[in-house]
């Protein structure tokens, strides 16, 4: 603080009274120099572009000291370089940094460091100073054209290389950066302009050299053409600077390479005409190709047969002559397109095809026909030369001047007449009035038809005309003929026709339900003096555990209580006298053991049938873990068991689901 304030009064020290008011006293603080300038940063950074005049401002940078400035030169700065001269200057004043020397180029030196000092009172000597960095980089000018390193390319290519394929790339050097760097790369030799065309790549600014046309090793082998370069923005103030124009140039050198070429054929695609009725074996034309390399290889021909199905068509593998192998209709196909193949025979693998389009020209083959089918009607009450019908023809055949057709019937008919429109269609007129459908109710028209085309083709077609009953109108009310025949019988002779179908109907129905009957009671053995073995199967399901009556199966769990004198109930015995069958041992209680006894008694029966007869138990075998599956014997009653979990198995399952869930919920009820 430069100015002290003090305020000061006289007190009596015991009574505490001011003995004299307030004085103040200003004391002023005389500045020495014992503050050193200082910058605002330690490190500076600015640009300048290169190739500026001399004297171009390029940054300020400025100094403060903290001590009086009103007061002698304790604050008052001088600015100097320290470093960065003789390139950069700085005004003493203000500190306002400059270029120094002319035509700074960004590409010989890029960065620059300066130090920059500020010096108080006024720079004499004993004075304090402060110093500060400037970095200050040269921003690029487009000042330095593209240039060429080396002035002769050369590149080689197949011959089959397709049209924009690339074959080789240039570069040209550029020692700017960024927007001034880009170049663009023409062709300048016309040779090369019709045969390449060459683009520039922005990422790596190369020239990238492409095929324009399709080459051919054995038209020329080789190319050369000059090839220029420049920036693609150009500054005006460097275009005309003393340096060498700003563009370069490069020779390129194409070689070309020979590839074995598959054949060329003279035509693509061929078109040949031939006519409908040309025979079997005629000429059609001739396809031509040839080897475009320069050892001119033989070459075949053959047809894909995938084109031609029908193998309408052969060629000569030697000269490429089309005949036909089958006759040709136009009516049929109008076009056929096949493919001729060409195939070298040095090298098969090198095939061309091409495709062969033969137009099948008209040839009048055909007659016309009516265009429709015709139902046709007279009326009975009908008058002469009223009009019964229009007709009109067809003729597949397409002649050059349109189609004419011509009708006509006999001039003899007494019935009917004809009259040509000349407009490809004929009217049908009556002849005489008056028609009976009892007489004759069909009359056939023949009509021949012609055409006008050479040589002429003519064709009969048939008109059916009905006989039918009009109203007075000539509005068709009936034409069959079963109604005529229906009226002239009585009502009790279509009752008797009625009633013998009926009775027919029940007899065929009676026989058929007794041959029916005959089929059920058909014997178990047809005869008896059939002797082969035979097994007897009983189709009988039976109702399940409630059906006692079809067979105790208590008899195989007890077998002393079976009955010795039981015969079978499925057939009936033939025999003179019963067999006594020997009962069972008491201490037999193994079913296995009953089983073989039972066979042996059947084996040993004198009045057993002639045949084998399959008897089939159903035998668990003893000491089972699961013991009998049976629920003859359960401990449970029906009702005690719960059946809904078989509505959870699925639709298999739903027939036994619907049985068992609504009989306990019938028992509820």
């Amino acid at each position: 603080m430069a100015i002290y304030t003090l305020h000061a009064k006289v007190v009596d020290k015991r009574t505490n009274e001011t003995l004299e008011a307030d004085t103040e006293f200003n004391i002023k603080i005389h500045d020495i120099n014992d503050n050193e300038p200082k910058f605002s940063k330690d490190l500076y950074f600015a640009s300048v572009p290169e190739m500026s005049d001399v004297g171009t401002s390029v940054i300020q940078v400025t100094a403060t000291d903290a001590d009086d400035q009103t007061y002698g030169n304790s604050a008052k700065l001088v600015y100097s370089i320290l470093q960065g001269q003789p390139y950069f200057s700085v005004d003493s004043d203000n500190g306002t940094i400059r270029t120094a020397l002319p035509n700074m180029d960004r590409e010989t030196k890029e960065n620059y460091q300066v130090v920059i000092q500020a010096k108080d009172m006024a720079g004499q000597m004993g004075g304090l100073s402060g110093t500060t960095t400037v970095s200050i980089t040269l921003s690029d000018e487009n000042d330095s054209p593209p240039r060429f390193a080396n002035h002769t390319f050369r590149l080689s290519t197949l011959e089959s290389a397709e049209v924009g394929a690339a074959i080789g790339r240039i570069k040209a050097n550029d020692a700017d950066v960024g927007r001034n760097a880009e170049m663009q790369y023409s062709i300048v030799d016309r040779d090369g302009q019709d045969m390449f065309t060459i683009i520039s790549d922005q990422n790596t600014q190369e020239g990238v050299i492409r095929v324009k046309k399709q080459l051919d090793y054995e038209k020329q082998r080789t190319y050369s053409f000059k090839v220029e370069v420049t920036n693609t923005y150009l500054d005006p103030r460097f275009m005309y600077s003393p340096n060498p124009p700003f563009k370069d140039d490069a020779m390129v050198r194409v070689t070309i390479e020979d590839v074995d070429e598959p054949p060329v054929f003279s035509r693509n695609p061929y078109i040949i005409e031939v006519h409908e009725d040309t025979a079997a074996g005629s000429f059609v034309g001739v396809v031509s190709a040839r080897d475009p390399d320069a050892d001119n290889n033989s070459v075949k021909y053959s047809i894909d047969r995938h084109t031609d199905l029908e193998r309408l068509f052969n060629i000569d593998s030697v000269n490429g002559t089309i005949t036909t192998l089958k006759g040709l209709d136009r009516e049929m196909s109008k076009w056929h397109n096949i493919s001729v193949v060409a195939t070298e025979i040095s090298n098969p693998r090198q095939t061309t095809r091409v495709p062969v389009f033969i137009k099948v020209l008209d040839v009048n083959d055909n007659a016309p026909e009516f265009a429709m089918y015709y139902e046709t009607f007279v009326c009975e009450n009908v008058q002469s030369g009223q009009l019964i019908q229009t007709i009109s023809a067809v003729d597949t055949d397409e002649p050059l001047v349109g189609h004419k057709f011509v009708f006509s019937i006999s001039s003899s008919n007494p019935n009917f007449t004809i009259v040509d429109n000349e407009d490809n269609t004929a009217r049908i007129l009556t002849r005489r009035a008056g028609f009976s459908r009892r007489e004759m109710n069909t009359y056939l028209l023949p009509v021949v038809i012609s055409d006008n085309d050479y040589p002429i083709q003519s064709s009969t077609s048939t008109l059916t005309v009905n006989v039918c009953a009009c109203d007075s109108r000539g509005n068709m009310q009936s034409c069959n003929t079963e109604a005529l025949l229906s009226a002239g019988l009585s009502t009790g002779a279509l009752v008797a026709i009625l009633l013998c179908v009926i009775i027919l109907l029940m007899i065929v129905v009676l026989f058929a339900a007794l041959r029916r009957q005959q089929r059920k009671k058909e014997p178990l053995i047809i005869s008896k003096e059939d002797v082969r073995d035979n097994v007897v199967s009983y189709n009988d399901e039976g109702g399940g555990e409630e059906d006692t009556q079809a067979f105790d199966i208590g008899t195989l769990r007890n077998p002393e209580v079976m009955d010795a004198n039981k015969l079978r109930r499925d057939i009936i015995p033939e025999m003179l006298f019963p067999f006594q069958r020997t009962s069972p041992i008491k201490d037999n209680a193994d079913v296995r053991e009953f089983i073989h006894g039972r066979l042996y008694e059947n084996d040993s029966d004198p009045t057993a049938p002639p045949y084998d007869s399959l008897a089939t138990y159903a035998y668990e075998g003893s000491g089972s873990l699961a013991e009998s599956l049976s629920s003859l014997e359960s401990g449970c009653v029906e009702g005690d068991q719960e059946y809904d979990y078989l509505s959870n198995w699925g639709p298999p399952f739903k027939k036994l689901a619907d049985m068992y869930i609504g009989k306990d919920t019938a028992r509820e009820t």
